[in-house]
């Protein structure tokens, strides 16, 4: 089977198919609209809900206490005259 018989296959079957009209085209695109913020409003009325219900769940734990912070403290390196080895002759 060649491409050009596919091709003909193809305008065949298009000829069967039952297309809609400009009014069903235009009515079916805003009910996908509609139908689309309205689950997007959904979701995200739910993602509100839970997301402070979590918060608030959060904020009646009990606070960890507040560790004291550790300071480390190095005195100054002098590294203006280099270390020699002592030799002894």
């Amino acid at each position: 089977m060649g491409f050009f018989q596919y091709l003909k296959d193809t305008q065949g079957e298009l000829r069967h198919v039952a297309w809609p009209t400009r009014i069903q085209t235009i009515v079916y695109t805003v009910l996908v609209i509609l139908l689309s913020v309205f689950i997007a409003l959904y979701l995200g009325l739910f993602d509100f809900i839970f997301t402070s219900g979590l918060r608030n769940a959060l904020d009646l734990l009990p606070q960890r206490s507040q560790v004291p912070q550790l300071t480390v403290t190095q005195s100054p390196v002098d590294t203006s005259t280099p270390a020699s080895p002592t030799t002894t002759p």
